[in-house]
């Protein structure tokens, strides 16, 4: 079993996409929803052209996480019940992506030494999205 969060964002997944792209050196992968195929019975919204439909961040074949936006007549909203949790190779890893992520955002944990990790950050990015990152034991 695989799990991974799949974000919901409101017509800004593709600035999202382009922030975790940098932070964690990955490639997204996006659908439109103007990329849909035809399907019987479903049409996409409204206003949801230029909007991204799914997306997602893999690394080294792990899927980190899937995106959306969602359709403006639904909206998205965020609780803090979420993070994602990212186990990096080495403190200059997890340094570089808390630098990227807390631009605009609200940091919890400045990058240090913990009793269970080399180094450890939290915080949350300009999204609403909480991140916890650390060094692989």
């Amino acid at each position: 079993m695989k799990i991974s969060p799949y974000l919901h964002f409101n017509g800004n997944c593709e600035q999202a996409i382009a922030l975790y792209e940098k932070a964690l050196g990955v490639k997204a992968e996006a659908l439109r929803y103007s990329d849909a195929p035809p399907s019987e019975g479903y049409d996409p919204p409204p206003g949801t052209e230029n909007l991204i439909m799914h997306a997602c961040l893999e690394r080294d074949g792990d899927r980190i996480m899937s995106l959306c936006d969602m359709p403006p007549d639904e909206g998205a909203s965020f609780g803090n019940a979420m993070a994602v949790f990212v186990e990096m190779e080495g403190a200059d890893a997890v340094k570089a992506a808390f630098n990227v992520l807390k631009e605009g955002g609200k940091v919890e944990m400045e990058p240090q030494k913990t009793f269970w990790s080399e180094c450890f950050a939290s915080l949350e990015d300009k999204f609403g999205v909480g991140w916890m990152l650390t060094v692989e034991e």
